[in-house]
């Protein structure tokens, strides 16, 4: 949504009454059999040396919308680690998009986040969490300089989604390591066919 399209809906008083404390990043309205909703990705932004502008926390939320009524479906809520050294954790928008891989009707939003450390992104975290159906499977990963210093961990849910689902997932990832903004164990492909739980450098 444009911003000018955000602040004709999502007005102070909207804000207010939905309890969106932080500062609106991106909203993205879509529709599928459930009806109309709106996913609200927010940050608090704060000042620091590394970068223009860092977040210490996000919060996404997805609203339903219906007879001018938000319920919220679900929501997420994460922060950074200054015992890891991270100074910013952000949306990474450049892998989200809202698509019905599984063709069931209903959307399958697929949201990724990250933070910095010292070394940037060689040594910050990435999340990756699906909502299937509104429940939630995450996969959780620690970059690392070191290869001793990386690792990854599946929900075990995670492999009861569709395979489509599945299989977008594995695409992201992939774009995630050409994109240098996360080094996966080597061989995770194959550690992922065989629904390993966590697997890091051998």
């Amino acid at each position: 949504m444009s911003k000018e399209e955000i602040d004709s809906i999502f007005t102070v008083t909207i804000k207010d009454k939905l309890q969106l404390e932080y500062s609106i990043h991106r909203i993205y309205k879509y529709n599928d059999k459930a009806g109309e909703h709106y996913i609200v990705m927010t940050k608090n932004a704060i000042k620091c040396e590394e970068l223009e502008t860092c977040s210490d926390i996000i919060k996404v939320y997805c609203f339903s919308y219906k007879n001018d009524v938000f319920n919220l479906k679900w929501s997420l809520h994460d922060f950074i680690l200054p015992d890891l050294y991270e100074y910013s954790i952000t949306h990474w928008t450049k892998y989200f998009k809202i698509e019905d891989y599984d063709s069931d009707g209903f959307a399958d939003p697929i949201i990724i986040y990250g933070t910095r450390g010292l070394n940037d992104f060689s040594d910050g975290r990435i999340k990756i969490l699906v909502y299937y159906k509104n429940k939630k499977s995450v996969i959780r990963h620690q970059n690392g300089i070191h290869d001793d210093e990386r690792n990854t961990q599946v929900d075990k849910q995670f492999y009861k989604l569709p395979i489509e689902i599945k299989n977008r997932v594995k695409v992201l990832m992939k774009n995630i390591a050409e994109n240098n903004h996360g080094i996966f164990p080597y061989g995770w492909q194959k550690a992922m066919e065989k629904n390993k739980l966590k697997f890091d450098e051998d």
